[in-house]
């Protein structure tokens, strides 16, 4: 078949993904293996679903915090405290390739659920466990939500104004690492099958991940002896670097090489600050932070957002507005590239969606597709999946295990 005949699902296309997640880290584990062309089977429980489709606002009985990080996957609705249906989640799991769990440590293996009796009846399965702390350790069976997560790996910390009070990253991250780690366990995991033909229990702790997006700062404090500080927009060794006042607001300059530093002095019509030799390296540049940043303060507050753009962008400076979310989602950049996508979802009909962050070249990839309503393909699964037929299926539904 020609890449032009059909559009292409993906590189996971033929992975199956069984996944009990809820709420933010573990859909955003199982979200990241639907864009890249898993079938993503996710396991509701009866009534009320994920806990995040009660999350207002509500529109027509839909969360918009479930619609952000369930596209592309399916829905099947199981009662886990029905005997029949934790046998029809065994059955899926011996069906399926990669199994997704959120729950804190132990819950799933005193369901029967755990990796041990799952391996039992599907040896080649990759067993995903994303936690606050992970499956060991003094803290593992405390509950963890995103602010605290930030908390404990000193991303909260960090996140504030010289000798200010610590905030909230403004976008989730403790939970959304779960949404990196876990993919990536899960990705590794799926190639070594490819030679062992042995699946593999993967222990995701969302604090270790959040520490291990902290890149340098570790490094740096070992290195000097000292607790990194909250540098607020500022970078710690790097200058100018950060949020500079505009006539009309506000806008990001980043500066981190030589060259960069010359572009730098010329837009702001100080070419001989790149030549002065008290300026010639980081580290002096670093140690002059209050008077580079005066120069850099003084021209940008002269002009509007919109004349910075300019003349940063003709002197190939790293700049940036300051953009809202919604500004973000309709820049030029944005539509060129295809960000927002418009998709059909069975109760809400046509709505906008984040479209897949990681795009292929050359070759046309299948439109995402909209997040289920509760258990929108409850019977298709049992049917494809399980090869029941309708008889069965009706018989599971009287039991209550499914619904």
């Amino acid at each position: 078949m020609s890449e032009t005949a059909s559009p292409w699902p993906g590189p996971l296309a033929g992975v199956r993904v069984l996944d009990f997640t809820r709420v933010l880290a573990g859909p955003a584990a199982s979200l990241a293996l639907a864009d890249l062309g898993a079938e993503v089977i996710k396991v509701e429980p009866p009534r009320t679903g994920d806990d995040t489709r009660t999350f207002p606002p509500i529109r027509d009985g839909e969360s918009h915090y479930f619609l952000a990080v369930n596209r592309g996957k399916k829905s099947i609705v199981i009662d886990l405290k029905a005997p029949e249906g934790l046998q029809l989640a065994r059955d899926l799991a011996a069906k399926c390739d990669v199994l997704i769990e959120n729950y804190r440590p132990g819950v799933m293996d005193r369901l029967g659920l755990g990796y041990e009796a799952l391996k039992a009846i599907n040896p080649g399965l990759i067993y995903c466990a994303i936690s606050g702390y992970g499956m060991t350790g003094p803290m593992k069976d405390r509950p963890s939500f995103d602010i605290v997560l930030q908390a404990q790996s000193g991303a909260l910390y960090m996140n504030a104004e010289p000798g200010g009070q610590p905030m909230k990253l403004g976008f989730p991250m403790g939970d959304l690492v779960g949404g990196i780690s876990g993919p990536i366990g899960i990705l590794g995991a799926l190639f070594e099958r490819t030679r062992t033909g042995k699946g593999r229990l993967i222990d995701v702790s969302l604090t270790e991940g959040l520490i291990g997006l902290s890149a340098y700062l570790p490094q740096l404090g070992w290195f000097t002896g000292q607790d990194p500080q909250p540098q607020g927009s500022q970078h710690p060794n790097l200058v100018p670097y950060g949020v500079f006042p505009a006539s009309d607001g506000s806008i990001v300059v980043a500066c981190l090489t030589a060259g960069f530093w010359g572009n730098i002095c010329r837009a702001i019509e100080r070419p001989e600050l790149a030549d002065d030799p008290r300026l010639a390296t980081l580290e002096q540049r670093r140690d002059a932070r209050a008077e580079i940043n005066g120069y850099v303060s003084e021209y940008t507050g002269r002009h509007t957002i919109a004349e910075l753009v300019e003349v940063f962008t003709a002197h190939e400076v790293p700049h940036a507005p300051i953009l809202s979310m919604l500004e973000a989602l309709n820049s030029p950049q944005s539509q060129a590239r295809g960000v927002v996508a418009e998709v059909e979802h069975s109760t809400l009909g046509r709505i906008p969606m984040v479209n897949r962050p990681i795009r292929f070249a050359d070759v046309e990839q299948a439109p995402v597709t909209a997040p289920p309503v509760l258990g929108e393909h409850t019977d298709a699964i049992l049917a494809e999946v399980l090869g029941m037929d309708e008889e069965g299926i009706a018989t599971l539904r009287a039991s209550g295990a499914v619904a």
